[in-house]
């Protein structure tokens, strides 16, 4: 029988270990001069250095270097005075020096913290994350599995490489266990990537577009009987890509290694690739024995030693801290904690707040975003950002609304509309014949075809029992195709029935 999560919570504690990649936005590669360009064609993006050629000789990216100082700051780490990069020996068909150029013992940035807050069944609670490291290092290319079913290299019948993404600057943030976080596990890694995500953002760094895998996590999962000290035996679930897919790996992970303990079967210590369709993960490669990658100092490159009074003015020069900017807009907007909270777990903030800038009233923003758009949302089992609507959508949607030339009913086939493709706001209203009848004459001829139809109700209203006058209103929307306003039809409907509103 399988585990339920409560299940598991109620007899094991969870502990991570969170690995987050981070591709830097920097307009070459980390030791060449080869553009970063996202999407080009294969192998268009290459050169001596990234393909690794005899007798090219790599050169730092200071803008990489600057660009993961900041990360280091804003994580709020100690800035090493000195560090070096180091050859990190290990064959993957991608990578074609065979090494990867990395940082070991000595890494940029060590010992900082994030603070993350969540709702609990006790309310609003911070748990604080510490940051072991944020190193330097270069991506790999990109294998392509062509014939399988999967896009893996299992059932495949060949695959091809491109190097366009080799050597592309890469900073890795890896966190100390985090235990402590009980039930609560999968939303604190959750919570804990969409702020590393939004530091980032804040930044400038990165584009931090996790579909592309420019941030993408890994994450470590154990579990211990409740009480415990010795830790257990943990997986790694490699590149999970969205903050959705990170708390259900999370929790899958949990209820898997639940089941086999349970069943007095050990965790194998391996890597694990999340599957989006299923939720569940599938065994990778074992990670049982140490890997030994004959980590040495990069012989091609100096140490880095950056100069103490740079670092302070990129400390002065640091943007607002999201979780602070958070605070700030809840204040704005006079918005409640839970709805707040709502926002972020539903990774919509950001474009609520894109919407008010363009003109749109704060709480009307929020309730498209947080409902019909959600509920679509949910109903594609979509991500909201992965929808076709952007924020000019709404805002243009909010201020037609405020207008009187759409009802929310209306509104709401136009945002349908432009979800469905069917182009921007004024197409979608042209090519459905979307039009708020206000009409006073139209609207009364209806409400007297519907009281015709329907006298005994008619005159339960004029007898003064109003609720009576919900079924002809029903059948007046009908009649207008749903496009009269329901506040005028009610209000004309009351005064032809003797019943008139103050």
């Amino acid at each position: 029988m399988s585990l339920t999560y409560d299940d598991v919570i109620a007899k094991y504690e969870p502990v991570l270990g969170l690995e987050v990649h981070v591709e830097l936005n920097t307009k070459s590669k980390m030791f060449c001069g080869c553009s970063t360009i996202f999407g080009a064609e294969p192998n268009t993006q290459t050169c001596p250095v990234c393909l690794a050629l005899p007798g090219a000789l790599p050169t730092v990216n200071e803008k990489a270097i600057e660009s993961t100082i900041k990360i280091g700051l804003a994580l709020n780490c100690s800035i090493a005075p000195f560090s070096r990069f180091a050859r990190k020996n290990y064959f993957y068909p991608d990578m074609p020096k065979n090494f990867q150029i990395s940082q070991y013992d000595e890494p940029i940035c060590v010992n900082g913290f994030v603070d993350v807050e969540i709702e609990t069944d006790e309310g609003p609670k911070v748990f604080r994350i510490e940051v072991e490291r944020v190193h330097m290092e270069e991506d790999t290319g990109k294998s392509l599995h062509v014939g399988g079913a999967t896009g893996r290299i299992h059932g495949a019948e060949y695959s091809l490489l491109d190097y366009n993404r080799a050597g592309i600057p890469l900073v890795e943030i890896v966190t100390k266990i985090v235990p402590g976080t009980g039930k609560y596990a999968p939303e604190v890694a959750r919570a804990y990537v969409a702020e590393l995500r939004d530091i980032l953002r804040s930044l400038g760094v990165s584009d931090v577009k996790m579909e592309q895998g420019s941030l993408r996590c890994d994450a470590n999962v154990s579990l211990r009987l409740i009480g415990a000290e010795t830790l257990g035996t943990r997986s790694e679930t490699k590149n999970v890509n969205s903050l959705r897919s990170v708390e259900r790996a999370i929790r899958g992970e949990m209820i898997r290694h639940a089941e086999l303990l349970n069943k007095g079967e050990r965790v194998v210590q391996e890597t694990r690739h999340f599957q989006e369709d299923t939720g569940l993960t599938r065994s990778g490669r074992s990670k049982e024995q140490a890997e030994d990658y004959r980590y040495f100092p990069e012989p091609d490159l100096v140490p880095v030693a950056p100069d103490a009074a740079w670092i302070e003015e990129l400390r002065a020069a640091l943007p607002e801290r999201p979780s602070i900017h958070r605070k700030r807009l809840q204040e704005q907007w006079s918005v409640p904690d839970k709805e707040m909270a709502a926002m972020i777990n539903a990774d919509v903030l950001d474009v609520v707040e894109a919407t008010v800038a363009l003109g749109a009233d704060p709480a009307k923003a929020r309730s498209w975003w947080l409902g019909e758009i959600s509920r679509i949302a949910n109903e594609k089992d979509m991500a909201i950002k992965d929808l076709a609507i952007a924020a000019t959508d709404v805002a243009e949607i909010v201020a037609l609304v405020n207008a009187g030339e759409l009802t929310d009913k209306l509104a709401r086939q136009v945002v349908e509309g432009v979800i469905a493709g069917e182009g921007k706001p004024a197409a979608v209203i042209a090519a459905r014949g979307i039009k708020v009848v206000n009409d006073d004459l139209a609207l009364m001829a209806a409400i007297e075809s519907a009281c015709a139809a329907q006298p005994e109700t008619a005159q339960k209203v004029r007898d003064g029992h109003l609720p009576a006058a919900g079924a002809l209103i029903g059948a007046i929307m009908k009649e207008t195709k749903g496009q009269a306003d329901a506040a005028r039809v009610r209000e004309l409907l009351l005064g032809h029935l003797g019943q008139a509103t103050n």
